[in-house]
């Protein structure tokens, strides 16, 4: 190495002053670029750096995605015969809930029961608040020209918003459930108990008139009861937040599930339907009366009773006494009494002559049947 040097120490000097020219000349030079000037040192930097960096994360990618679709895979498999169970569980559920759905309607049915049912509202815009602390409330931009009315329940799809509290010709005010003066029917959804749903003057929730030895759990559902006329049932309303003794009641705090301080477009509730569940067949609808009918015991049909004997031609019916019930023989059939006809007929049989009497004496006694009695027709 020495010697190539030595020997070529002209041409090794003249290469590092051209490149330490090149280098000096890159650091100095500037090139333009859509974000501004850049040295020309570091874009010949960049470029040398840039193929090993693509490299490096190419390669990285290549075995990150082999680890997860080849090596990995054994535990996607685990994974997916765990949903695979799952599925299977909640279809079986499916069927169960269809089953407890289609019972709870034909019941229904039967008792007479009727659901609400929303068959029309109408999208409103907020238009502002009351602005006031005491008083929780938004302005919407329907009004009694777009047929909105006093009372209509306000909701959007995450739950309840509250009612129409005053109408005027192009707005409405809508008064929130987290109002002090307002109320709304709510079930548990788990537990099914009932209270009332009230406003505080912080701006919080609460449901009323729950007993305290009742259990509630944190995170329970709340529903609407539709028991205040105002809204259907069933409509989420929140969700239990705190639980905290008051007395002989329990203080159950509620957080919305409607963001009532973010609210910019709802649905007014303008119709709802009262109507009985339907109880669909492969055969048709099922009434009432077929369910009632299945539910009562049938009657037995009644026993067939025995014909009576009917008197042969030209003999009349012999009547035949009923047996006593303490076992005593019953008493013999009473011949019917002889009639004209009868008479005449007997009338007419010829007279036997004497040799016919002593014909019949002359037979010995051999010929005669031993017992009479079992060959006489009776």
């Amino acid at each position: 190495m020495e010697n190539i040097i030595s020997r070529h120490r002209n041409l090794t000097v003249l290469a590092v002053v051209l490149f330490a020219q090149i280098l000096g000349l890159a650091v100095q030079v500037k090139q333009g670029t859509d974000r501004g000037t850049s040295r020309l040192i570091r874009i010949w930097a960049v470029s040398a750096i840039t193929p090993f960096a693509k490299g490096v994360v190419h390669s990285s990618a290549w075995f990150a995605d082999t680890w997860h679709n080849y090596v990995y895979l054994r535990t996607v498999r685990v994974q997916n015969e765990k949903l695979r169970d799952e599925i299977g569980r909640m279809r079986l559920e499916q069927v169960r809930l269809a089953q407890d759905a289609s019972q709870a309607r034909r019941l229904q049915t039967l008792l007479g029961f009727k659901e609400q049912f929303i068959s029309q509202t109408m999208a409103a815009q907020v238009i502002s608040t009351t602005g006031s602390e005491f008083s929780r409330g938004v302005y919407i931009d329907k009004g009694s020209r777009d047929g909105i009315k006093p009372d209509m329940p306000v909701i959007t799809s995450d739950g309840i918003v509250g009612k129409v509290l005053r109408v005027y010709p192009t707005s409405s005010l809508v008064l929130e459930i987290n109002d002090p003066s307002s109320g709304a029917g709510v079930i548990l959804e788990k537990s099914r108990l009932q209270g009332i749903l009230k406003g505080s003057p912080s701006g919080g929730t609460f449901v009323a008139n729950i007993m305290a030895d009742e259990s509630i759990e944190r995170g329970e559902r709340i529903l609407s009861s539709g028991g205040d006329r105002v809204y259907p049932k069933g409509l989420p309303v929140g969700t239990v937040a705190r639980i905290s003794p008051a007395g002989t009641f329990l203080n159950v705090e509620v957080k919305p599930a409607a963001q009532l301080n973010r609210l910019e477009e709802v649905l007014v509730i303008t119709k709802i339907v009262e109507k009985s569940p339907e109880v669909t067949d492969q055969n048709g609808p099922v009434r009432a009366t077929d369910i009632l009918a299945q539910r009562l015991p049938s009657v037995p049909p009644p026993k067939p009773t025995a014909p009576a004997a009917t008197p042969q031609a030209g003999k009349p019916a012999v009547a035949t006494p009923p047996a006593k019930p303490n076992g005593e023989p019953a008493a013999k059939p009473v011949p019917p009494p002889e009639t004209g006809e009868q008479t005449a007929v007997e009338k007419k049989k010829p007279v036997a002559t004497a040799a016919e009497k002593n014909a019949s004496k002359s037979v010995p006694d051999a010929a005669k049947p031993e017992n009479p009695a079992k060959d006489t027709p009776r």
